[in-house]
């Protein structure tokens, strides 16, 4: 079972989808309790790192996220892997879940649009088990107008944006992060979530 919190500020309904069209069982929760006995945790998020954040905190989760982290296959999607960094500077410096070091701050590519959106090749820095079965010509959809900054070691694979930016993520352990929308990006979002899911 694979809980995806439901916490007010995430696009919750078309990863239920996804996840229902690969045939891995979820939840859509924000008990603690239910997070606790899930096999997986998906924390998706849109909108601002900060109001996001104090959503996250009203709904009494921030702790058993960091506990459950550490014990099984967690995924944050889009603003949900900006808020496992540790630090925000959207609008206003803000602390994130810190699950992973690095910070997240406004892209400043110069001549290029912000908002950056649209489908971006992925470029695998270090392989992880979400990557398995992946091509070398694979493309994935973003929305975001923020990246995170952080180690390269961390660093799954990356597009080129004006510069390199983060675009999966992972601790080495069980935290995984996507900048882009898996749910959004055809087949390949659908292998990323699938091997999610087989993570369990």
């Amino acid at each position: 079972m694979i809980a995806i919190i439901d916490y007010g500020a995430g696009n919750i309904f078309s990863v239920k989808n996804a996840l229902d069209y690969l045939g891995l069982e979820n939840i859509l929760t924000s008990d603690k309790d239910s997070v606790k006995s899930a096999d997986a945790i998906i924390l998706p998020g849109v909108g601002a790192f900060p109001s996001a954040m104090k959503m996250l905190e009203h709904s009494g989760l921030i702790e058993t996220i960091k506990e459950e982290a550490v014990k099984k296959p967690f995924l944050g999607i889009c603003l949900g892997m900006q808020m496992i960094f540790e630090k925000g500077y959207e609008f206003e410096e803000c602390d994130g879940l810190g699950l992973i070091k690095g910070s997240v701050r406004k892209m400043e590519e110069k001549e290029l649009i912000i908002p950056h959106m649209g489908w971006n090749k992925l470029e695998v820095l270090n392989n992880c088990k979400l990557l398995d079965g992946l091509g070398e010509n694979e493309y994935v959809y973003f929305v975001h107008s923020y990246k995170a900054e952080c180690a390269d070691n961390d660093i799954s694979a990356y597009c080129e944006y004006g510069g390199r930016v983060p675009a999966l993520v992972h601790d080495g352990k069980y935290v995984y992060g996507a900048q882009f929308h898996p749910e959004k990006s055809g087949e390949t979002g659908l292998k990323i979530l699938k091997n999610f899911g087989g993570l369990i």
